[in-house]
Parts: C-alpha cells; structure tokens; sequence
C-alpha cells in the first residue's frame, strides 16, 4: 500500500473540485509513492497532534486544515508552522488535507451535520455552478415538524457532544428550516434566509454577523469551530478503516480544542 492509494481514494469520497478556489487540499507533504501502514486523521495539524503522529509512528496524516495553507517565503524551525513541518518531513510523515472539499461532499461534514440535527429534504445551501452531482457549499434541510429555537439548540449540542453554545435569538423562535455550514461560515447567514432558514448553525462568526443575525430576527447557533468539524474527523478515519482493513487508521487522541468553558 503506498500514499497515493490513499489520496485516489480520498480524492474520490471529497472531489478536490468541490474545493474553494482560495483553499489549499490534497497531498501537501511527502513522497504519494512511499508505502503507508499507519494513518491517524484530525482536525489540525498542531505540536499536540503531530507529536502523537510522531509518537506513533504514523506514515500519513489526514489532516483538515492544510499544512501548510499559504506558500511559505522559508521553512525554519523559528515558527510553529516550520517547526511542525521540518519535524514531519523528518519523521517521513506526509500530510494530507481534504478541507473545503471534505466539508461539500456528498458524505462530508455539512451532510454529517444536517442529517445529525434529523433535517430531511437535504439540499446544498449554494450550489457549485455546473457541478453535476449538484452539489455544492454548506447545507440546509427541513425539520420533520416545527421545533422552538431552545430545542434546536439541543439537538446541537447533543449531536455535537458540547456542554455550550454561543446563541443569538429568542427560545421561543418557531424554527421550520435550518442551515449548516461548518467552521467559519457567517457569511452564509443572507443565503440561509433567502432561502427560507429561520436559523443558521455555523461554528464561529464575527460580531457583526450576529447583529445581522438579531437585526433579521434568524436564529445563529455557534458551538465553536473544533466542535462543528471534529466529529466529522473521527467518522473519516472510520471510512479509511473501512476501505483500507490493512492498515491501522485512528483519530488523533491528543488534539483537543484550544478554547474551553469556565
């Protein structure tokens, strides 16, 4: 078994077409003809994680967020970002990242989250033009019958396994449509009302969309960026399991969310 079985592979479950054209995906480290028997996914690639892949002598990280994301001008240990990548590359790790493709998938992380808050009728919240298996950016879907606002933040933070929630709108808000859209996405909160969400769920967003949010009378639902895509991470490595029973596929255990409630 070598990498680019596993990049064919991945590549074929979140088309690197479904990608943002500012984003950066696919085998970003390493050698696709070296042999793989060990692959641990996660969310990001930080010193806790890479640690760990080191640690367990992994062969290949599938990591979300690309490493590196923009051209780097050098690679020196004198930043977190080159330091991770000279230990990587000296552990002859490589590194993969399905990012923005991963999260538009048919079976990616905006899916996962539509069809975990038991939305039906599923649909792309923005379609890739010309794509065609329709599909496209974030997702919204209908509740099987109307919910308040309070108990749609419920089955977030059921499904998401989170004790909080950063919330604008009323409990009593009568919730029909709900649009997901995970990581960073307020900026998707004018295409959830147009077409006919009462309530956005994203992980985090700036002030501003929040008072657009209140302004508009839409429910904004934010469990934090970690929580809206981790889970998603740990079902990948599930999927990879699956397809490759040779070899050894995990989730990271050591990355956590860097920030916490108190």
């Amino acid at each position: 078994m070598i990498i680019q079985n596993v990049c064919g592979f991945l590549n074929d479950f979140a088309p690197r077409r479904l990608a943002e054209d500012w984003d950066n995906v696919g085998l970003l480290v390493g050698d696709r003809h070296a042999e793989v028997q060990r692959v641990m996914t996660c969310l990001t690639a930080t010193p806790a994680s890479v640690s760990e892949a080191i640690k367990e002598k992994a062969d290949l990280i599938v990591a979300h967020h690309p490493l590196p994301f923009r051209p780097l001008k050098r690679l020196t240990a004198d930043t977190t970002a080159g330091k991770m990548l000279l230990d990587l590359i000296a552990a002859g790790i490589s590194v993969y990242s399905p990012h923005t493709s991963f999260d538009s998938a048919a079976g990616g992380i905006n899916q996962r989250l539509a069809e975990g808050l038991q939305l039906e009728k599923i649909q792309p919240l923005k379609e890739i033009e010309g794509d065609p298996d329709s599909l496209g950016s974030g997702r919204f879907g209908v509740c099987s019958e109307p919910i308040s606002f309070r108990e749609l933040t419920g089955l977030v933070k059921k499904f998401l396994r989170v004790d909080g929630l950063h919330v604008v709108g009323e409990d009593d808000l009568k919730i029909r449509k709900v649009a997901v859209a995970c990581g960073a996405a307020g900026q998707f909160i004018d295409q959830a009302r147009r077409v006919g969400c009462q309530a956005l769920v994203t992980g985090e967003t700036n002030f501003h969309t929040c008072l657009e949010a209140e302004a508009t009378d839409t429910g904004l639902i934010l469990p934090g960026h970690y929580a809206s895509e981790r889970f998603a991470l740990e079902y990948l490595a599930e999927v990879l399991q699956a397809e490759f029973a040779d070899l050894t596929v995990w989730a990271s255990r050591d990355e956590a969310d860097p920030l916490r409630w108190i």
